[in-house]
């Protein structure tokens, strides 16, 4: 039985499409994150510290209750040794990350140019900062679709995957993409370019989620043994980018227990929604 804040209407879709508007309900909170450069220029930093941090907390969060758990859950249920897939997947997860890091150009918030990471580029600043957050805004995607694809796998009582856990995953990841749009789009409007086109680098990160949310839920679809497996490697990338990314730049400016308290509050307020919700 599926929580009572879903329409039969929603629940009556296949996982792709339900995939698609989770997609598309991320990318848009991205885009009113970003659409804060319209009123203003300046937001505190601590404000955006403590936001980045609120980000990191919440995909903490999602990636054990809505994702590592139910992975877990399903070897069982498959007569899988069952931490295998959770370790096996979530390594995988990490390193996928690592290796595109590795190679894709991608400046992160806050550093200098010369800092930039991947291949040498030519690009301009505001592509390479708009590349770091569509990097890690791809394991998000991938995330709900390979929820709402397990959700639809036939072994959702005992694998904890349902279509209510995914649209809850869809939401916190929602929410904790409006202050990584802004996150993007005033720094760069700081930094002198237009109104418009700081609005529309920051949106354009949260571009790539509806497209992996459906190439998530189509590839479990496909491949239905794979979901264990598939569902422990979203779980890797995102903590991949958590560490790595979202956590060193929110006390890159020294506002570390701000930053910190932020992250408590992101992944409380993630695991409130997966447990009263999901």
């Amino acid at each position: 039985m599926e929580s009572w804040f879903l329409n039969d209407w929603f629940i009556s879709l296949s996982p792709i499409y339900q995939s698609l508007f989770g997609g598309l309900f991320t990318w848009g909170l991205t885009a009113l994150g970003a659409a804060i450069v319209f009123f203003t220029r300046n937001v505190n930093q601590k404000v955006l510290d403590a936001m980045l941090g609120f980000a990191a907390g919440v995909m903490i969060a999602a990636s054990f209750w809505s994702l590592l758990a139910p992975a877990i859950d399903m070897a069982t249920a498959q007569g899988i040794t069952a931490w295998l897939p959770a370790v096996t997947g979530f390594l995988m997860g990490g390193l996928f990350i690592r290796i595109c890091d590795a190679y894709l150009p991608h400046l992160h918030l806050g550093f200098p140019m010369e800092e930039a990471e991947g291949i040498p580029t030519s690009w301009r600043r505001a592509t390479l900062l708009v590349l770091a957050i569509t990097l890690h805004n791809i394991p998000e995607g991938l995330a709900i679709g390979v929820l709402f694809g397990a959700a639809a796998s036939g072994i959702e009582a005992a694998g904890g995957a349902t279509v209510a856990s995914a649209v809850v995953l869809a939401i916190g990841i929602g929410i904790q993409n409006f202050p990584e749009g802004t996150a993007v789009s005033v720094p760069l409007r700081r930094e002198g370019v237009s109104v418009g086109k700081s609005f529309w680098y920051g949106q354009l990160s949260g571009v790539v989620e509806p497209i992996s949310a459906v190439f998530g839920a189509a590839a479990v679809l496909l491949v239905q043994p794979i979901l264990p497996y598939a569902l422990a490697f979203a779980a890797g990338a995102m903590i991949y980018v958590v560490v790595e990314e979202l956590i060193p730049e929110s006390q890159l400016k020294g506002n570390t227990d701000i930053a910190t308290l932020g992250t408590m509050l992101g992944f409380a307020i993630m695991m409130l929604l997966d447990v009263a919700l999901g």
